[in-house]
């Protein structure tokens, strides 16, 4: 129970709907759409339009999404994979003739076809009720008329100044003045407004092809990108619902998006960490933290070997997502020290040899939606296609460019991709849409969030306030909230960590309370956003 002594803030209850997002004006908008009719999905598709106009550091509709819905009293969790493909002529020997060895994040070569808009109109096609152009409009007025730019944001907007003065339609519209809004400021982007508004009337065709599309290319192929045309006529039908993956955890049915996305990860790490019995130390205990490290590098492990487009490459999920697998790993942890070395990928036998938006909307039909869409790194490719006013993701840059490797860059392929929605079921019904942005970090918050709530007891605000750590590229990366006592001592067991410079992710989760008829939501305070419901 929270200590009203100390800083914080209480999870918001409400009776029929709920929303929580990473800025209040998406969370108004989609409760705006829910109390006009409209449905969970439809609250979803119109508040994440909006995050793309007001955190644009985070999200756009020159990013991909996933999604996971639960349709009220179905018992079922359907998936959407909006992830994008890669230009038909990407291939490495193609970027080699270009002299590029080496992908980097503001390169064209790394931006793939974007796939979110053409998934939100299969989404609204499928589940939703009110048409696209009602939904977009909220997006649009702000674009045409302007926001103000609420702190993180801004923060986040000074840091990636040097990727933006790359690029010179993204300095004359990003930068005023040659610097990035500051908190308080406020700036339109009216060419974004225009295609919103088109997309509304007109469907996906408007930004696949015509005249943004070929803006897209034209801002892409100045800079020396492979795309065409053609390609973007062949990503509106790159989004596609897709059979979702899950694992029994703790007597909850957790379901994530198959790969290309990383969800495999999250369901890794808990089959791993299922076996063992909650440390008597408590969450922020030093016992907990290492189990949970050692998990995360066994899997990660994983991910960067296997993960790739399905149609490219089989990945061995069967195996990875086993309880007996997940049993062996486990045997490899020990509560003494860290691992010094790992079996290779996809074994257990040592001697063998190491930026986004998230938000869930629930209404008061029971409708459950949980939705992620993403430019990948703070705006993404820094690359502004100026006529159209769309920022271009960097989602290329997880390619490889290893040849052979299952990841390797390919024509038409989809990337590996971090960013994960997840949806907890429990007896059959859905209980909670959660999730947890942050690009590699994500299956690390999520598992995190997840045993914070469920098995530690936390209510779900607390559980996404919680300090969080993240192994990454061999160093353990430590949030200031973290104990020193407790670094110290996984410093003590061959962990090596590192203070982070920001703070890892924001998640949003709502929780559906069946017993007493109330929707619970929790909003990451590591952004500028906030749960509220009606």
């Amino acid at each position: 129970m929270r200590d009203f002594h100390l800083p914080g803030r209480s999870p918001v209850i409400s009776g029929r709907g709920m929303a929580a997002t990473s800025m209040p004006a998406a969370t108004l908008t989609a409760l705006d759409v829910l109390r006009s009719g409209g449905n969970a999905m439809d609250a979803a598709i119109a508040a994440v339009a909006v995050l793309g106009v007001i955190e644009p550091q985070s999200t756009g509709i020159g990013g991909d999404c996933f999604c996971l819905y639960s349709p009220a009293g179905s018992g079922r969790v359907i998936a959407m994979n909006g992830s994008g493909r890669a230009p038909g002529a990407a291939t490495p020997e193609a970027l080699r003739a270009r002299q590029v060895n080496a992908l980097e994040p503001t390169s064209p070569h790394v931006v793939t076809i974007p796939g979110a808009v053409g998934a939100w109109e299969k989404l609204n096609q499928a589940h939703g009720r009110k048409g696209m152009e009602e939904l977009l409009e909220p997006a649009a007025r702000f674009a045409e008329g302007g926001f103000h730019v609420h702190a993180k944001v801004a923060a986040d907007w000074h840091d990636a100044s040097p990727k933006l003065l790359k690029n010179e339609a993204s300095t004359r519209h990003y930068l005023p003045g040659g610097v990035a809004p500051k908190h308080g400021d406020k700036i339109a982007f009216p060419a974004l407004a225009k295609t919103l508004r088109a997309i509304g009337r007109n469907g996906a065709k408007a930004f696949y092809e015509g005249e943004v599309a070929a803006d897209m290319v034209r801002a892409l192929t100045t800079l020396g990108g492979l795309h065409t045309e053609d390609d973007f006529a062949r990503g509106r039908e790159a989004a596609g619902f897709v059979t979702p993956i899950r694992t029994r955890w703790r007597g909850l049915d957790v379901y994530q998006c198959p790969p290309n996305g990383s969800g495999v990860v999250v369901l890794e790490i808990l089959n791993i960490l299922s076996g063992f019995s909650s440390p008597e130390q408590g969450p922020i205990s030093t016992e907990r933290f290492h189990r949970h490290i050692e998990a995360a590098r066994l899997a990660y492990r994983d991910r960067d070997a296997f993960l790739a487009d399905p149609a490219f490459f089989d990945m061995p999920l069967e195996k990875l997502l086993s309880p007996e697998y997940g049993e062996q790993l486990r045997r490899l942890i020990s509560d003494d020290m860290a691992m010094q070395v790992m079996p290779p990928a996809g074994e257990s036998e040592l001697s063998r040899h190491k930026d986004t938006v998230y938000l869930c909307v629930v209404d008061e039909d029971g409708n459950a939606c949980s939705f992620i869409n993403s430019l990948f790194e703070s705006f993404g490719s820094g690359i502004l296609a100026e006529g159209s006013g769309v920022m271009l993701q960097n989602r290329g840059y997880g390619f490889r460019l290893e040849e052979g490797h299952p990841n390797c860059i390919g024509p038409n392929k989809r990337p590996m991709h971090t960013i994960i929605p997840g949806m907890v079921m429990r007896d059959g019904e859905c209980i909670m849409p959660y999730g947890v942005m942050g690009g590699h970090f994500q299956p690390m918050g999520q598992t995190l969030f997840l045993s914070n709530h469920f098995e530690f007891g936390m209510d779900v605000q607390e559980a996404i306030d919680a300090p969080r750590l993240f192994p990454r590229l061999g160093k353990v990366q430590v949030e200031r909230g973290i104990p020193a006592d407790v670094v110290d001592r996984l410093n003590a067991m061959g962990h090596d960590c590192e203070p982070v410079a920001k703070p890892h992710g924001g998640g949003q989760a709502i929780f559906i309370d069946r017993k007493r008829g109330a929707l619970v939501g929790g909003s990451e305070p590591r952004k500028d956003g906030c749960a509220m419901g009606y």
